[in-house]
């Protein structure tokens, strides 16, 4: 049986980001690794229903990207979350993934600090930009078409006439 180094990873809005999922990859190229997501439940981003949801998301493209990983929805708090799933004879380290410091109240909260100090094992941070929302788009104007042989000059008739 081959040793492998299982990592706790706590994401919320960023547990589909194309950072996470290449920080993990790159982390289980270097040696055999498995991964458990905590996505915690919080009122802001939608309660447990939204992160329920996030969670299925994640698991499926993280799983598509060739790790291997297991997932809950833990606790609105993502401290009482992880402090929850940590046991240290279960995981060798966690891995915090958040929004830039401008976005994330969990970096405002010092949470990657908190979490190493209250857990002892090492933390690494991952920040991702945050999700782009889908482009709005409208359906082109519908233009009038003229026919026949004088259809390049009508350009000419574009603009104001006075009449003489």
């Amino acid at each position: 049986m081959t040793w492998k180094r299982n990592v706790l990873v706590v994401a919320n809005v960023t547990a589909t980001s194309d950072d996470l999922v290449r920080a993990l990859t790159e982390r289980a190229e270097r040696e055999p690794t498995s991964f458990t997501l905590i996505i915690p439940a919080t009122p802001a981003g939608g309660g447990r229903a939204a992160a329920a949801q996030q969670l299925r998301e994640a698991l499926d493209l993280l799983s598509s990207a060739g790790l291997e990983i297991e997932g809950e929805v833990g606790h609105a708090d993502p401290i009482v979350a992880v402090t929850d799933a940590w046991d240290p004879r279960g995981y060798d380290e966690i891995v915090v993934s958040t929004l830039p410091m401008r976005f994330s109240k969990w970096l405002h909260a010092g949470l990657p600090e908190r979490i190493s100090r209250i857990t002892g094992a090492p933390v690494s941070h991952v920040v991702s930009p945050p999700p782009k929302p889908p482009a709005e788009t409208v359906p082109a104007p519908v233009h009038q078409t003229q026919s026949g042989v004088m259809k390049p000059l009508s350009v000419l008739a574009w603009g104001g006439h006075k009449d003489h």
